[in-house]
């Protein structure tokens, strides 16, 4: 059994457990299994430091899928797209290092894992400083790429897709700007994904 479970997290009253069943929890209200089937996608989020504070710890965030039976309050965002998601824990929380979370993460999740820690551009010189036209752009894709996949039409997914990638590949030619080109990236995989039958 242990072979194939991913143990992050095992001190009472947490439980927090990376498998190919899901995640089995006990934190954030929940105490089960949260089956693959039930995650629409997984983030593993850093926000940035305030002037002069300490960085804080990564945070995984849940956002379920359609037919989740999820019933706790969605009160945090994804950082991808914006959709409600749940906060399961902050990694200071967990005995393994944050990439050790991340990989099992990424092995069992597959396709719904998205890592956004720590990807803004350095700003030490201004080849690193974000463009005001890079910032606006995210800023009018972000809604409609939700539009999009909250349709589920594939034609509007494949239009708004087609839009970010060449966003993306307008940012990954100026070689900067590596959060937003990652933003970018997961964007263009999810509206990429197949549209599941209502």
């Amino acid at each position: 059994m242990s072979a194939g479970l991913f143990v992050a997290y095992q001190l009472r009253p947490f439980r927090f457990r990376i498998g190919a069943d899901g995640l089995d929890l006990r934190v954030a209200g929940l105490n089960r299994l949260v089956a693959w089937a039930e995650i629409d996608a997984v983030v593993l989020d850093q926000p940035l430091p305030s002037r002069g504070r300490k960085q804080r710890a990564a945070k995984v965030l849940l956002v379920p899928a359609t037919a989740a039976t999820i019933d706790r309050p969605l009160t945090s965002r994804s950082p991808v797209d914006g959709r409600p998601a749940l906060k399961l824990l902050d990694l200071d929380q967990v005995r393994q290092p944050a990439d050790d979370v991340a990989d099992a993460l990424a092995r069992f999740g597959a396709g719904r894992f998205a890592d956004v820690r720590q990807q803004a551009p350095e700003l030490s010189d201004d080849a690193d400083t974000p463009d005001t036209e890079a910032l606006t752009l995210l800023a009018d894709l972000t809604p409609r790429v939700q539009k999009a996949l909250d349709s589920g039409q594939v034609s509007q997914r494949q239009a708004v897709k087609a839009e970010v990638d060449a966003a993306l590949a307008r940012l990954q030619a100026g070689g900067h700007q590596p959060r937003l080109a990652a933003l970018l990236k997961v964007m263009s995989d999810t509206l990429g994904e197949d549209v599941k039958p209502s």
